[in-house]
């Protein structure tokens, strides 16, 4: 017994099979994939993601770029000397993925590595400098 269907792309209106009831297939009209549904359902309405959400985004690396968070963390220990240049590479790597990737996030924590790596170098060089200086 044919089930009538509705496109929800177009609206094109046809009488389905029923054993096509519950699958998917090209629209005869538009071509987009439709699911054919019993008359009266309503299709389920896809979750958002958790990377959307920017509450969520401040407590879970969620929807980050890795890079972008591997920056952040040797930024904060720029001050111990060695992650600092390693904090600016990151850094460069994380700006890099993200512009690759527009759906991932994490800019913020991708310069806070840039700067504290450019910052921490400087300043572990000129205490360097001053302390090879001092010795002589």
């Amino acid at each position: 017994m044919p089930v009538p269907f509705t496109c929800p792309h177009c609206g094109h209106q046809t009488l389905v099979h029923d054993q096509y009831v519950g699958q998917s297939g090209p629209c005869a009209a538009c071509g987009q994939m439709v699911t054919v549904l019993p008359p009266g359902v309503v299709p389920p309405t896809p979750l958002p993601s958790l990377g959307e959400n920017a509450g969520i985004r401040m407590l879970l690396p969620v929807g980050r770029s890795f890079w972008a968070i591997a920056a952040g963390y040797a930024g904060l220990f720029a001050v111990l000397f060695f992650p600092a240049p390693i904090a600016l590479i990151l850094g460069i790597i994380a700006v890099g993925d993200i512009k690759r990737h527009p759906d991932r996030h994490g800019m913020g924590r991708a310069v806070f590595g840039i700067v504290m790596g450019v910052v921490c170098t400087i300043g572990w060089v000129l205490i360097f400098a001053y302390m090879a200086g001092r010795s002589r």
